[in-house]
């Protein structure tokens, strides 16, 4: 067993390689801003700026559990969901951007594929993770609190108003103000409730052991490095990503929608199963349906925001361009099915942990149906997975009564929360 001086400089190390993984991208990028070179391949900007992205999502996610000790364990969950997504938030609102200053190009496509992409690795890929690294460790599934109501009615909420989304074909600025109230009123509603706390590990650990001074400064120039890491660096790698595809006759769209969310996401997902692992996957759950929620909610609310910052004036994010398939007599466009099968997937997702646990089997669903998605990349095989998704869901609920019973519970707490019922 290592003495805690060996795990404390083990720690250190483990924080330092973000930062490093970081320097090129920086050098780099502000090479190319200010002086207009080096001229990188696409392919090794995208090497450099997506270490230098994963570096930067790294280290706010290990900032940000460290803001638990200064804030509420509910507001904190939300703040760690919010900030670890950030590099995921930039990559979209630059594409969304472009997608705005030349609105005949593909970007609108791209900032879809990016979104929904992020989306469904988060509920796909990460929910089944902490559950089934837990289930392999301990052979237990995983037990929810009645405070989870409060992030599956806002889950819920949000998956509708998605797909008032999909009928309209576009994202506008009035559904930023939807979106956005929504999270205020989510983050609002979370100082009220309380989580599990998890125990720091790793470079948090060490970060937090430096003291309220110490770590308060850490974590500032933490956030400070990444921000501007992010900033400089989100430009380039999505343009190299896109190059990348073009060049060796991969579909761009694919490799945003996976790739790049991969690449800002993964950190926050690794850390969620390193507290499964050791004994916390409550609370690491908990701040992975939260990021779902910010998902839903800011970064999809921020496109036209950043759309209409391109176009000059304000205009919705269009989700009608590209490639379109028939159905039942209607044109249904790409984005609108892979926003809907994201939707799906949320409401399979909930179905899941209606009852207030999460259980290997329906991780393990889930993860199956993500990896559906995987193989299946035609728009057409697209639109079925997400009824299938929709037809799981809905035999899950109507085939067990203490899911639709939970559906009551949940409804109550969010109006107690809301003040509307009493307790």
């Amino acid at each position: 067993m290592e003495s805690p001086a060996k795990n404390n400089q083990r720690s250190w190390i483990i924080f330092w390689i973000p930062v490093l993984l970081g320097i090129p991208a920086l050098l780099i990028s502000w090479s190319v801003v200010f002086t207009g070179g080096p001229h990188l391949t696409p392919l090794y900007s995208t090497v450099i700026f997506g270490l230098g992205i994963v570096g930067a999502a790294a280290l706010l996610a290990w900032a940000s559990e460290v803001i638990e000790l200064d804030i509420g364990q509910g507001l904190a969950l939300a703040l760690i969901a919010l900030v670890a997504v950030l590099p995921e938030y930039a990559v979209d609102i630059f594409l969304a951007y472009q997608a705005g200053s030349d609105p005949s190009s593909l970007y609108s496509s791209y900032a879809t594929a990016n979104m929904t992409g992020g989306n469904r690795l988060i509920v796909g890929l990460g929910w089944p993770l902490v559950v089934l690294i837990y289930w392999l460790n301990r052979k237990k599934r995983v037990d929810l609190s009645q405070a989870i109501s409060l992030e599956l009615s806002f889950l819920v909420l949000a998956a509708i108003y998605a797909g008032v989304i999909i009928i309209k074909g576009n994202i506008t600025i009035f559904d930023s103000v939807i979106l956005f109230t929504l999270f205020g009123a989510y983050v609002w509603l979370s100082r009220k409730t309380e989580h599990e706390s998890t125990d720091l590990v790793g470079p948090a650990k060490s970060v937090a052991s430096l003291g309220v001074t110490g770590r308060r400064v850490v974590v500032a120039s933490v956030f400070s490095y990444s921000i501007l890491l992010i900033l400089f660096s989100t430009e380039l790698f999505a343009e190299g990503l896109i190059e990348t595809g073009a060049h060796f006759g991969i579909n761009e769209f694919i490799l945003i929608q996976w790739l790049a969310p991969l690449a800002s996401e993964s950190p926050e997902m690794l850390i969620a199963g390193y507290f499964a692992l050791k004994g916390s996957p409550r609370a690491a759950l908990t701040m992975l349906i939260s990021a779902t929620i910010n998902q839903w909610t800011l970064l999809v609310g921020s496109l036209p925001i950043a759309y209409s910052f391109g176009f000059g004036s304000i205009a919705g994010l269009p989700l009608t361009t590209g490639e379109a398939i028939s159905f039942v007599g209607t044109t249904v466009h790409r984005q609108q099915v892979e926003l809907f099968l994201t939707v799906a997937q949320t409401i399979l997702a909930i179905s899941l942990v209606l009852r207030l646990y999460a259980s290997w089997q329906g991780m393990g669903l889930l993860l199956v149906f993500f990896v559906f998605q995987l193989v299946f990349s035609g728009t057409d095989q697209r639109l079925a997975l997400g009824f299938v998704a929709v037809l799981i869901a809905a035999t899950v609920i109507i085939a067990d009564r203490q899911r639709r019973d939970q559906i009551g519970v949940t409804s109550k707490y969010l109006l107690t929360m809301l003040g509307l019922r009493s307790s």
